[in-house]
């Protein structure tokens, strides 16, 4: 369980950032694993078309982002929101330590330092890595040799997706994130730090009196948010149904979130559902064409539909009630009349509703 500690008046701890190069990162997890995702086939699909070169390297760099992904892709508490040029500077500022580090992350048993200068750890690294990504072992070997190397080739790969896909669909992402951003202030002060935590992910669990809140993971780890530290939350469409956390210094404690998803389309109108019932019968669609033809009674409509007087008055009723016929008597009959602006309603109606 990894538990963050901060006091519930500490919403000035908290910091919101979101990150083109991480959102690149987590969409080239969907494009590798499509089948936790079901809210992302549609990129997924789209991306069917993207260059066999590119294909080749996002499958080769698969063990960077299939589970673990690199520390050093998590935006930094302050500053302006980067831009994917002034991210890809930032990466390339890294040491060579850092980037073999962070880069064989998920094939390490330990976040201890030591263990790239420590030939048995390297060979259980190697070892793990040919169990888990065999087709990946000529990088992951010259990742531990040639850091700055590997990650050249990474963010070749990362430019490339950008220029050829991701690039436009950030343009289109980047407003909806800077809403989420909006958004979560808005709730943060309407109702408090806690409640807004809570909100984010059902997985995510707190404790607000005792100044808590925390995520089952694999490993037990306690942090404590300072009041010199900033808890950086990050939203993401392509995280869902994820949340990423990062708790290991030093890199500042991080929580990657789905992003509000379009809320679920509001109920049709009820003028619409009422002529939608009354129409969605074959026999009361025959009587109308009966009908729409000239007035008629019920005593002349039921041997044409097939039916009883009294099973066929059922039928009129409900669509007179709908205001889908009008009714006139003419001596000892009533007559049943087409009325015209129901039939307005479904077309107009049924359109308005589809577009919004």
């Amino acid at each position: 369980m990894i538990t963050f500690h901060l006091p519930a008046s500490a919403v000035d701890r908290l910091a919101f950032a979101y990150s083109p190069a991480l959102e690149a990162v987590l969409s080239l997890h969907v494009l590798i694993e499509p089948k936790h995702h079901p809210l992302q086939h549609e990129w997924v699909r789209r991306m069917r078309g993207l260059s066999p070169t590119l294909k080749r390297e996002i499958a080769a760099f698969g063990f960077v982002y299939r589970s673990h992904f690199p520390a050093f892709f998590y935006p930094t508490p302050t500053g302006p929101f980067p831009g994917f040029a002034d991210e890809l500077t930032r990466l390339r500022a890294f040491t060579p330590e850092v980037l073999a580090f962070e880069f064989t992350e998920t094939f390490a048993a330990t976040r201890d330092p030591a263990r790239l200068n420590d030939p048995a750890a390297r060979d259980r690294l190697l070892t793990r890595a040919a169990e888990l990504a065999p087709k990946s072992l000529d990088l992951v070997r010259l990742v531990l040799d040639e850091p700055h190397t590997v990650l050249d080739r990474f963010l070749d790969l990362l430019t490339g997706y950008w220029d050829e896909a991701f690039g436009e669909e950030w343009a289109r992402l980047e407003k909806l994130l800077a809403a989420s951003v909006a958004e979560a202030g808005t709730t943060l002060a309407a109702h408090g730090l806690y409640p807004f935590l809570r909100g984010l992910r059902p997985e995510i669990r707190a404790d607000e009196a005792a100044g808590r809140f925390w995520l089952d993971r694999r490993h037990e780890h306690d942090v404590t948010i300072g009041p010199d530290e900033r808890f950086t939350l990050v939203p993401s469409f392509h995280a869902w149904p994820h949340v990423r956390v990062n708790c290991d210094r030093p890199w500042p404690p991080t929580l990657v979130f789905p992003m509000a998803r379009r809320p679920r389309p509001p109920v049709p109108p009820e003028d619409l559902l009422r002529v939608l019932r009354a129409l969605a019968d074959e026999t009361r669609l025959r009587a109308l064409r009966l009908i729409a033809e000239r007035p008629r009674s019920t005593q002349e409509l039921a041997p044409l539909v097939g039916l009883s007087e009294a099973a066929l008055s059922r039928h009129l009723r409900l669509m007179a009630e709908a205001g889908v016929l009008t009714t006139e008597r003419s001596g000892y009959y009533v007559l049943y009349r087409l009325a015209p602006e129901p039939i307005d309603v479904v077309v107009d109606g049924l359109r308005g509703y589809l577009e919004g």
